[in-house]
């Protein structure tokens, strides 16, 4: 009976986790191809950039904070416990957010002041970095408690009204990158508000717990190693385009970051369904050291993440004129040629984030952070090459060198083929893990 309970719970997991993404995927399929329409690549390009600003600052100062609460959550023996972590990552996200935008803002002065360009965008892109953070603040916690249905409709909402504001207000004024950018800080606001208060997540996390542990020197300890991490996973992941906009021009930008963001997206959404199911549950059987069925969702989530990605470069190298005039303005069409190689580097750079998972499961962010380096290395000498000798083409070649390395990298450094029982495993029983459900909750 306990196995049957387990295995609906996943079905249910698997139905929320799809139904959310499959939601986002078709709300930006549609909203790209409307807004390429309405904007011209040298606008969108201009979007991109400060768009990979603003995941900058989510990635390097807020993530690894979030990823930390995530790891955690499965620990938690209580509501008090829980609502202790939930306010020691609230707090570091807050204050790291908060210097993120200082800088963000600095910067962006510092360049309108030299380049005589517009001030007001860094502005707009230091509003967009806090909704974005307090948007995946709340979901990936939801997704830590293995909560699906309330993390896939928040998503799904921001997903949906982001290009949908965007979209009304370039319709209504005019293109400029400024009313892209406020479109997005308009949708996430709204989303935030709507399910902050639909699920009461606030509440529950600024709530002074009873009996807690002290989570904040284990929050730090998961991580310290992610920051450089998460600014590796930057650089190999939205370098290419500031590599792009150095030796050609916002024009190049636009037609690379709109044809990136169709592919990256339809295998990263796909990706993250099975990441959203499998990685709560896989998290939970490690910390519970139960090595066999960690091991045995770990290689089902590897084979599944394998033939999503033949499946997907296989289907895109018979359709990708078809998805191109779909997907994105004719003016952009120019870059079609550019699909095949980003569909493998997103194909692989899943592979490896999988075959990662026993490194984070262990807690050895250290190691997960020498196979990121490996590939940040190697993205800092292939980009630059390709771009300078091969132009748009070259930056798409270079997708599948260095994510391909990395993944190599990651699985030697992980070892998924052998089964783990985690140290953190044989604590967490000692504490009373295994507990009744009934004093959990």
């Amino acid at each position: 009976m306990f196995g049957l309970l387990k295995q609906r719970r996943l079905f249910g997991d698997a139905f929320w986790a799809l139904s959310g993404q499959l939601a986002s995927a078709i709300a930006l399929l549609a909203g790209t191809r409307i807004l390429t329409e309405l904007v011209s690549p040298d606008i969108y390009g201009q979007v991109a950039l400060l768009n990979g600003f603003v995941a900058l600052g989510v990635t390097l100062f807020s993530y690894p904070f979030i990823c930390a609460g995530m790891r955690l959550v499965p620990e938690c023996l209580n509501k008090s416990e829980r609502a202790a972590l939930y306010a020691v990552v609230a707090g570091l996200t807050t204050r790291a957010t908060a210097l993120a935008i200082v800088l963000l803002v600095l910067g962006g002065f510092l360049y309108s002041y030299f380049a005589q360009s517009n001030s007001l965008l860094f502005m707009l892109a230091g509003l967009l970095l806090i909704v974005t953070v307090r948007r995946e603040l709340g979901i990936q916690l939801l997704i830590g408690e293995r909560k699906q249905r309330g993390a896939s409709l928040w998503q799904t909402s921001d997903s949906i009204l982001r290009p949908l504001l965007a979209i009304s207000l370039v319709w209504w004024g005019g293109q400029k990158p400024e009313w892209v950018l406020l479109g997005y800080i308009l949708a996430s606001l709204l989303a935030n508000t709507l399910w902050s208060l639909v699920l009461g997540s606030k509440a529950e996390k600024t709530r002074r717990p009873l009996i807690a542990r002290n989570f904040r020197a284990d929050v730090w300890a998961y991580a310290l190693p992610l920051i450089p991490m998460e600014l590796i996973f930057w650089v190999n992941g939205l370098g290419d385009r500031y590599v792009i906009g150095y030796l050609m021009t916002a024009v190049e930008v636009g037609l690379y970051a709109a044809t990136y963001m169709i592919i990256n997206e339809a295998f990263n959404r796909s990706a993250m369904v099975l990441l959203r199911i499998f990685q709560p549950v896989y998290f939970q059987a490690c910390a519970q050291n139960q090595a066999r069925e960690g091991f045995r969702i770990l290689w089902f989530w590897i084979g599944s993440v394998f033939a999503l990605g033949v499946v997907g470069v296989s289907l895109l190298l018979l359709t990708k004129d078809w998805v191109a005039a779909f997907v994105l303005a004719k003016s952009y069409h120019s870059a079609v040629a550019l699909m095949p190689a980003i569909a493998i580097g997103c194909a692989l750079h899943a592979l490896g984030t999988v075959v990662s998972q026993p490194l984070l499961a262990k807690k050895q962010t250290r190691l997960l952070l020498l196979g990121r380096v490996c590939g940040a290395i190697t993205a800092a000498i292939s980009i630059p090459l390709m771009v300078k000798n091969y132009g748009l083409v070259g930056a798409a070649l270079a997708n599948p060198i260095y994510f391909g390395v990395e993944a190599l990298v990651l699985a030697t450094l992980a070892k998924p083929w052998q089964a783990i029982a985690t140290d953190e495993a044989d604590q967490a029983a000692s504490r009373g893990l295994k507990l009744s459900a009934s004093y959990k909750t």
